[in-house]
């Protein structure tokens, strides 16, 4: 088959355009794919995972199937025309050849444009010294970003030892200079509120309480990556290691299931837990097998306590902490008291000749300066006891026409076992779904596993998951999913074996390009431990509905609105609860400012039913509020470009509360009903 050159000379100037990756707006693609948020916890380091790929896009003329997977944006049908058009027609000249792929609408390649490029081989050579290289790259800038609650919190008020040590605000600050194909070199610190800035070489500190730093080559002969400093890893699904970006159960109901084997990447993020520190890297020993040994050895956060008995002084670890806080002589005392060492590898087969079959073993051993003893309860007397741990996982891709069949099996010290199998397939051009199983043996033991589940860690869980999603014309589509789960064993607040299920219904409709709406409705039945008044406690049935609007509206380049409602109820043990928010967003861009407000007023009656709603914020942050109570939250966000190499943001926001004089509890506890904060943020491009 012939170049479509005339296409790419009709397209030129949409393509002089598009060529040129722009920044996307992460939050905006988070929000269409990411999991529902449950819990507080923070979630940089998804953002983090995912902004790995924007930085590294992935060459459409050195590509192969569970690469683009690693997208979340492709069906198994876009997949397979992509890469037989590319087969035929290869190399790529440009981007909009994609417009001639079947199935592949002007949205879709919108959509994956900031994550791909082309490029032909020699683009990636690079010669010289590396520091030179460093030195001369255009991809290199400097963050400094600062924030701050205004209100006093209790923790700066105390002078005991269970108060506040530091300063009130929070510093954060990063460096990075990559090449794509070629190198990553970066450093990261931070300082939480709270948290002094000293130097003190006994408590392992030297200025900022966090670090982090790496240095990433790629392609140099047969070493496809070398990584020395802080990194993360996904091989398979995510039984044996799964540290990055994992979307979980949301509005993309077909291919956020499956994982991808993207291997070793650089860790930037700024939670104090789940990464790698020491080297690790990925040989190519034949052109269909490649090998990726590692080894880590971290200093982690613990409490530990002295073993009773006559005659027994020994110390041993009652639980990791994994908050990255040292904020009080408490949360000192436990910084980075014990070792762990981690090591092992990773083989994979991948066939190169048509690239649709892959497979591979992965063996990680852990090891722990102390043994860790829980205390014993109800619900974790399967959970890990000792100092040393090891996983071994086997996993497999295949691609049949348009069908994915991926899944992995893995095995932990402890002989608990894990194993998840699945398929996506695209029956035609609108219509694709998704199946996947899945049990993880309470005895299953994974420290750095992150796999698809209803739960947060890869243990005590089985279910099944059943996806579809069906697009009739290019402005409506429609998708829903299934999920059946069990837990065999006790779990936290749920003092007996239990099950559930989930399922979810979205409507999307764009009438134009400057308009789109979607309508959501989800259903979780999970039961739950309650008590009588006989002091019996027994497993409930609770029921939380899920109901949400949203409507974005773009008039021109310079306004665009967005309006959201989410209504939630609750029903356990015959009592029902409700809560709402309704939010009000108004964007402006002009040449060099762009400006984002925000007005939300919430109103929920207990913590089951608290709202989550993301909020645009500076760069490189992600932000997923909760809205609990009766309230208001509003926010601007003021983004100024001052020249070319320095841009700044300002975002201040401002919770409200009604009926209420406390806000937050124990050292972060507010004595009013409004909280304050502010951020700024200044990027140097070098």
């Amino acid at each position: 088959m012939k170049k479509p050159f005339l296409i790419i000379f009709l397209l030129t100037p949409f393509i002089s355009i598009g060529q040129i990756r722009p920044e996307i707006d992460l939050q905006k693609f988070i929000e269409n794919l990411f999991q529902f948020p449950e819990e507080d916890i923070v979630y940089d380091d998804l953002y983090e995972s995912l902004y790995q790929i924007y930085i590294n896009p992935i060459n459409l003329n050195n590509t192969n199937y569970s690469e683009l997977t690693s997208l979340y944006m492709l069906t198994p049908i876009q997949i397979n025309n992509l890469i037989s058009f590319i087969e035929k027609n290869h190399p790529l000249l440009s981007i909009y050849e994609l417009q001639t792929v079947d199935g592949f609408s002007e949205q879709d390649i919108r959509n994956i444009l900031p994550f791909i490029e082309v490029r032909s081989p020699g683009d990636y050579q690079t010669k010289g010294n590396l520091m030179k290289r460093i030195s001369i790259e255009e991809n290199k800038y400097f963050i400094f970003r600062s924030e701050t609650v205004f209100e006093q919190q209790q923790g700066f008020e105390k002078t005991d030892s269970t108060g506040f040590l530091g300063y009130r605000n929070k510093l954060y600050g990063r460096f990075r200079a990559s090449h794509s194909k070629d190198f990553s070199f970066g450093f990261t610190f931070e300082n939480d509120p709270g948290e002094q800035i000293a130097w003190n070489a006994h408590q392992r500190q030297y200025g900022m309480d966090y670090y982090s730093a790496h240095l990433l080559l790629e392609e140099k002969e047969r070493f496809k990556k070398i990584l020395i400093g802080d990194y993360q890893m996904q091989f398979g699904q995510g039984l044996v290691v799964g540290s990055g970006f994992n979307p979980g159960k949301g509005a993309e109901t077909i291919t956020t299931i499956q994982r991808s084997n993207s291997g070793i990447r650089p860790y930037t993020s700024v939670l104090e837990s789940g990464f790698f520190r020491g080297t690790a890297f990925t040989y190519q020993l034949h052109p269909n097998w490649s090998i990726s040994p590692f080894y880590t050895r971290l200093r982690q956060d613990a409490s530990l306590k002295m073993a009773k008995g006559i005659g027994n002084h020994s110390k041993y670890i009652s639980s990791i902490q994994n908050t990255g806080f040292h904020r009080t002589l408490n949360e000192i005392k436990n910084k980075k008291q014990i070792i762990e060492q981690t090591y092992g590898l990773n083989i994979t087969y991948q066939n190169t000749k048509n690239r649709n079959f892959e497979a591979g073993l992965t063996f990680l051993k852990n090891r722990y300066s102390l043994n860790l003893i829980k205390t014993p309860n109800n619900y974790n007397q399967h959970e890990f006891q000792g100092n040393q741990n090891y996983n071994i996982g086997v996993f497999t891709n295949y691609n049949f026409q348009n069908f994915l069949f991926f899944g992995e099996w893995a095995i932990s010290r402890s002989s608990g076992s894990a194993y998840l199998i699945g398929l996506l397939s695209s029956l035609t051009n609108n219509l694709s779904f998704s199946l996947s199983a899945r049990k993880y043996d309470p005895n299953y033991h994974s420290f750095y596993g992150n796999s698809f589940g209803e739960g947060s860690r890869t243990i005590n869980e089985q279910g099944f998951y059943w996806g579809i999603k069906y697009r009739p014309s290019k402005k409506l589509w429609f998708s829903a999913y299934y999920d059946k789960f069990k837990f065999p064993w006790n779990k936290h607040q749920v003092e007996a074996p239990s099950d559930g299920n989930e399922y979810l219904l979205r409507f999307n409709y764009s009438p134009s390009k400057k308009a789109k709406t979607y309508l959501q409705f989800r259903e979780e039945r999970k039961e739950k431990t309650i008590g009588s008044s006989s002091n019996l406690k027994t497993l409930a049935e609770g029921i939380k509905r899920n109901y949400l609007g949203n409507i974005e509206l773009k008039t021109s380049d310079l306004f665009s609105l967005k309006s959201r409602v989410q209504y939630s109820t609750y029903t356990i043990n015959n009592k029902t609860s409700q809560g709402a928010v309704m939010t009000q967003d108004i964007n402006l861009s002009f040449k060099r400012i762009k400006m984002s407000a925000r007005f939300a007023i919430f109103d929920t009656e207990d913590y089951e039913n608290r709202q989550y709603v993301y909020e645009k914020d500076v760069l490189y942050a992600f932000s997923i509020p909760a809205y609990s109570g009766q309230g208001t939250r509003n926010y601007l966000l003021v983004q100024y470009q001052m020249n070319r190499k320095l841009t700044a943001w300002c975002k201040l926001g401002r919770y409200n509360y009604e009926n209420q004089n406390i806000i937050g509890s124990g050292n972060n506890k507010i004595l009013d009903n409004k909280k304050t904060e502010l951020k700024i943020q200044l990027r140097f491009k070098m």
